[in-house]
């Protein structure tokens, strides 16, 4: 659906040919349609101001019948550890977050698909947010561009990585993601490697399949946090329609169709899923399919309900993990100075807004 703003179309949700037709039909070669997707999605302009090569008459030609609902920094947060985290300003007021994460060998952006969630995940802050509604690919793609900006301009270093990671679930946003991300990786776009690219999600076993059969390229996460339904249940109610064993049916599906090695991301809770009748569960599920494991330090939303578990025990953890023959990384917390946890700077902002209001 095109979305119109005082009767202005978002140029971004016209494809190549329409912007083509588009010139043809005031008299302009076809190849200016060619010029302005190049400007919208390689050059990443925000205006059509910027357009150089583009006639004065023709760009406020532009201004006057279309608009570039691009998102804006909201806040922006730098943690001492280099983490930076901000809260975007999308055309119709809503926030999501996205975050770049620094490390010795990569820069890594970790963007929203959403605004809010449905998911209701217990442990994370996002989930305490109704879900607004499914971001659009240009909406996707700039939280990729301000990161790709910070790492260059904060560090000196381009942009390696990018995980769906953020608010929202992916798969429930399916078309728009699949478009975002070709946007991000085609060389008429920002020409980033699909493999440098990860989905994850809470696990909706036929999307998982869907992503499968379209054969995709990027890298698959599922935030599993917990290898019993029991224990899952409590914790994230997705599972109560997507059991392991259907979502673990899906992933296997999707790894005959992709050979591509997934990733489960598990988050080590004080006293609930650290133990090594924990870890014992955990491999039984790795044995699905090939997989390795991030186990990861919790942060906390604040609302006191779960509690980082003790890093001995995480270590302990993992170190089962491997010695019987599956990858495990401990990814230690990040940001723990800024508000860091998914869905928290943003959740923040929201509430500040109903106070002032």
């Amino acid at each position: 659906m095109i979305s119109k703003i005082l009767n202005k179309i978002d140029i971004r949700e016209l494809t190549l040919d329409e912007l083509k037709d588009i010139f043809v039909k005031k008299g302009q070669p076809a190849f200016r349609g060619k010029q302005v997707y190049e400007w919208l999605w390689k050059k990443s302009a925000t205006s059509f101001d910027e357009m150089s090569n583009l006639s004065i008459e023709l760009r406020n030609l532009l201004n006057e019948e279309f608009c570039i609902n691009h998102i804006k920094v909201q806040d922006k947060q730098v943690s001492e550890d280099r983490t930076i985290k901000s809260s975007f300003r999308l055309h119709d007021g809503f926030l999501v977050e996205g975050v770049l994460i620094p490390a010795e060998d990569r820069m890594t952006a970790c963007v929203s698909s959403q605004v809010g969630c449905s998911l209701t995940c217990k442990f994370c802050a996002t989930g305490t947010m109704k879900r607004e509604r499914n971001l659009t690919p240009a909406e996707i793609y700039d939280q990729v561009v301000h990161i790709k900006n910070w790492a260059q301009n904060h560090y000196g270093k381009p942009l390696t990585n990018i995980v769906f990671m953020g608010m929202g679930e992916p798969l429930l946003n399916y078309s728009n993601v699949m478009a975002a991300i070709k946007k991000i990786t085609l060389p008429e776009g920002l020409g980033m490697s699909n493999e440098r690219i990860t989905v994850s999600t809470a696990g909706i076993a036929k999307m998982i399949e869907k992503l499968g059969d379209d054969n995709v390229k990027f890298r698959l996460a599922l935030s599993l946090h917990a290898a019993s339904d029991e224990k899952r249940n409590m914790i994230m109610p997705i599972n109560e329609s997507n059991s392991l064993e259907a979502v673990g049916k899906a992933l296997q599906h999707f790894y005959n169709k992709t050979k591509s090695r997934i990733t489960f991301e598990y988050i080590a809770f004080k006293d609930f899923n650290e133990s090594i009748e924990d870890a014992k569960m955990l491999l039984k599920f790795c044995k699905k399919v090939p997989a390795k494991v991030n186990v990861i330090e919790y942060n906390p939303t604040g609302d006191g309900q779960f509690e980082k578990a003790d890093s001995k025990k995480i270590d302990a953890f993992c170190a089962y993990l491997e010695k019987n023959g599956v990858k495990a990384t401990v990814r230690r917390s990040r940001g723990k100075d800024i508000d860091a946890a998914c869905g928290q700077l943003a959740n923040k902002k929201h509430d500040d807004a109903l106070m002032e209001g």
